[in-house]
């Protein structure tokens, strides 16, 4: 018994592991995507209005963008798991 019990469990930790992969691919692609706007917007919206050769500062406010963001977004989520977990 024990051993038609270990195939089925081996394919379910593949296919967890595969949607993982998945996944965590597709957010990659989904950030990269978002890289590029954020930085567009630093450049067309921000940066005109900074002094000539503040190539420095325009990078730090790419930065603190994508950590606010990130952090938000992290702490979002964080607060919807447990909120899922607690009903």
């Amino acid at each position: 018994m024990a051993g038609k019990k270990q195939p089925k469990k081996l394919h379910r930790e593949i296919l967890k592991q595969m949607v993982t992969l998945t996944t965590s691919g597709f957010g990659l692609v989904a950030a990269l995507a978002w890289n590029n706007v954020i930085q567009e917007f630093v450049n067309t919206q921000i940066k005109p209005y900074l002094p000539a050769g503040s190539g420095l500062l325009s990078l730090f406010l790419y930065a603190l963008i994508i950590t606010i963001l990130a952090v938000t977004v992290t702490y979002q989520l964080t607060k919807l798991v447990e909120k899922l977990e607690n009903s």
